[in-house]
């Protein structure tokens, strides 16, 4: 394989990435770094440096669109960066003392919970929940779209949300993804904020996750541009495709497709860690 088949490759693989990761609100790093790594047979850690850079890629594209048609909580999101932010700085000092065989593994295990939430029925909550004390003091309450017009939600739950998006952190920095599965499920169970809110906050928080820990990532050398460059492009292509499905799509059809996929990835990552073929 030459130079230019192996960009255009990576850049279709990376577009079909993005498009998921933005439909999911997951990030298309849990599907970049695999495909590279299995595929494409790149180290690991170049792959997990080109995955950062995507989700960058992917909060700039999605979630300008997010914000503009007034989803995603720009209070909630800020607030909670402060959390993700220190986790993903943890997360990539870490990583660079792991073996490769360790993180594939770890790797594996976070995209089985990946495939996992993305089947779980997600719906929007109640909007009569009542009030936070914190989350009334942060002004973190707000409204978003609906087919009834804007409607108005309740944050709840604002310290076990800013634990777990430590969890979310560390998670992004030592894998290399954007941890919207745990971002989304934090938002979504322990905040109690509408699905599409969680979603498109994800979005929005994970480009400042992850230029967090890429920053440590180019300093050791781990960011290829020949890499990158193709993997970047491709994803927020394909993001700002999904921000313009996501308002009016029923995505349970691709959300399964996601599953099958995600879940046959999680088990070749672990076999290969295991089997030392990393």
């Amino acid at each position: 394989m030459n130079t230019l088949e192996f960009t255009l490759l990576v850049g279709m693989g990376s577009l079909l990435a993005g498009f998921l990761g933005s439909l999911t609100g997951l990030g298309g790093g849990v599907v970049i770094v695999p495909m590279l790594t299995l595929l494409f047979h790149v180290d690991i850690r170049y792959a997990i440096g080109a995955a950062l850079v995507s989700v960058i890629a992917t909060s700039s594209g999605a979630a300008a669109a997010y914000v503009k048609e007034g989803y995603s909580n720009v209070r909630v999101g800020m607030f909670l960066e402060i959390a993700t932010t220190v986790g993903a700085l943890v997360g990539a000092a870490v990583a660079l003392h792991l073996h490769v065989s360790v993180i594939a593994i770890i790797f594996g295990l976070a995209l089985i919970y990946s495939a996992f939430s993305s089947l779980r029925k997600k719906s929007e909550h109640k909007t009569e929940v009542a009030p936070d004390r914190i989350a009334t003091w942060l002004r973190m309450d707000s409204s978003y779209p609906t087919a009834d017009g804007m409607t108005q939600y309740h944050v709840r739950g604002v310290p076990l949300g800013f634990g777990l998006m430590f969890g979310a952190g560390v998670l992004s920095g030592l894998l290399g993804i954007g941890s919207g599965a745990v971002k989304v499920l934090a938002m979504d169970q322990a905040m109690k904020l509408p699905f599409k809110v969680s979603t498109t906050t994800s979005n929005f928080m994970i480009g400042v996750t992850a230029a967090a820990s890429a920053g440590i990532y180019l300093s050791r050398g781990y960011i290829d541009p020949g890499i990158a460059m193709p993997v970047m492009l491709g994803v927020l292509g394909g993001s700002l495709v999904g921000a313009r499905i996501l308002a009016g799509a029923t995505v349970r059809t691709l959300r399964l497709v996601f599953a099958v996929v995600i879940g046959f990835l999680a088990v070749e990552m672990i076999y290969n860690g295991f089997a030392g073929k990393m």
